[in-house]
């Protein structure tokens, strides 16, 4: 008689394997026009979204918001809105409006219903502490925006 060992934990590559993290690797490789990630690995792409508490406290938020981390922030809301048009067939559209200080709001709309709204503080330091951290705050705000979507059709048509 053998006991097998269950484990709940999930592994990296099945987090990366779900449709909103293959749909955020879509986003950043979108764009590559250099053809620069073409031969990096999923978990590489993605690996700058993740940023530990000791490294976002060495991170000043004295400067403006560099355009790296603004690219990052507008893959992530793009990557929830392309899902959200995916599973509503509303198309879904983002605005990112960011002071110099990284103060302000990600917008997600479908039509003229808001879906998602997040405001933004110390944009500097926009990170998330692991992949499953990243994948669940991105689900959270995408079956939001989802209910929101399926709830309200005829705005979001408009």
């Amino acid at each position: 008689m053998t006991a097998t060992n269950t484990t709940t934990e999930t592994t990296t590559e099945e987090i990366l394997a779900k449709p909103l993290m293959q749909e955020l690797v879509k986003q950043i490789r979108g764009q590559d026009s250099y053809g620069t990630y073409r031969t990096w690995s999923d978990e590489l792409l993605l690996k700058p979204f993740i940023v530990s508490k000791e490294r976002k406290r060495k991170i000043s938020v004295d400067g403006d918001v560099d355009l790296v981390t603004k690219a990052r922030i507008m893959a992530f809301y793009r990557a929830i809105a392309a899902r959200i048009e995916q599973e509503t067939g509303l198309l879904g559209q983002v605005i990112i409006d960011l002071s110099h200080e990284g103060f302000g709001w990600a917008l997600v709309f479908c039509g003229r219903l808001l879906v998602v709204a997040k405001t933004l503080r110390d944009a500097q330091r926009f990170g998330f502490d692991s992949f499953e951290k990243l994948d669940a705050e991105g689900e959270k705000l995408l079956q939001k925006g989802i209910d929101l979507a399926k709830r309200y059709p005829e705005v979001g048509n408009i």
